[in-house]
């Protein structure tokens, strides 16, 4: 009879204990009370709970789901979007959250509210868009969806990310054509406004270089280039591997130098 009470001590005892993991928080569902106390969350570690109850245990870290969802763009076409979202529940609230959506609430209220955010928001935008140029906006646009969807329901969406968008084939290859064309289109128009720059600012120096002549020409007198013309005749009759023979003068009255070595 002892031995029977020890066995029948140590199966209670292990039905009232509970360990919760790292991440993860509890609530108490009270079999002859009203159900999920919500006012209060276990957190981490060993709790003892009375065995007519049951620990409803459910991870309240940041978490992710990710899916690949069928939706419209703005003139109709079906595209493929995938996608992550990043999530948590609050932990706090975690018994209204199970009390109001039930353990399984990813499906009963995150997915739904996932895809009618996604559907508003790529139904705004063309297919060259969501390919493209629009993506960091899409993201943002989904996360502001979400979140009102998801206002005080105890269930916190802190990051979405589009990963992928799938496009019909032909569709794809048209996008891409015609953004290769345009790509090409501006490369065009950048050669030739460099070309352009180029040819302005080779005219602007040949006409600073002719304007300099022009000033130079003017000062030059005959006084003045009879003078550089001796200077430089002296000169060069004080090198020593050159033999000066002034033979007469030109009309300029210049001297005319000869010499060899």
């Amino acid at each position: 009879f002892f031995v029977v009470i020890i066995v029948a001590v140590i199966i209670l005892f292990s039905k009232s204990t509970i360990t919760i993991g790292p991440g993860e928080g509890g609530v108490i569902f009270e079999s002859l009370g009203s159900g999920i106390n919500t006012e209060r969350t276990y957190g981490e570690g060993f709790h003892i709970v009375a065995p007519w109850n049951r620990m409803i245990v459910r991870k309240v870290r940041q978490q992710s789901i990710s899916d690949e969802m069928n939706v419209l763009s703005v003139n109709g076409l079906e595209v493929k979007v995938n996608g992550t979202i990043w999530y948590e529940p609050e932990f706090k609230n975690l018994g209204l959250l199970i009390k109001t959506k039930g353990e399984d609430y990813e499906r009963e209220l995150l997915d739904p509210a996932i895809n009618a955010a996604a559907r508003s928001v790529v139904g705004r935008y063309t297919p060259e868009q969501l390919y493209s140029s629009k993506r960091d906006v899409i993201e943002q646009e989904i996360l502001d969806e979400i979140q009102i969807v998801l206002k005080n329901q105890y269930l916190l969406v802190t990051r979405v990310l589009v990963e992928d968008v799938k496009l019909p084939t032909t569709i794809r290859t048209a996008i891409e054509t015609k953004l290769k064309q345009e790509q090409e289109s501006l490369e065009y128009e950048f050669r030739i406004a460099k070309a352009e720059k180029e040819a302005k600012r080779q005219e602007i120096d040949a006409e600073g270089k002719a304007i300099a002549n022009k000033i130079l020409s003017a000062s030059l007198t005959d006084k003045i280039l009879q003078e550089k013309g001796i200077e430089a005749t002296l000169e060069l009759s004080k090198s020593p591997n050159s033999k000066v023979i002034i033979i007469g003068s030109g009309k300029s009255g210049m001297p005319i130098i000869l010499g060899n070595q």
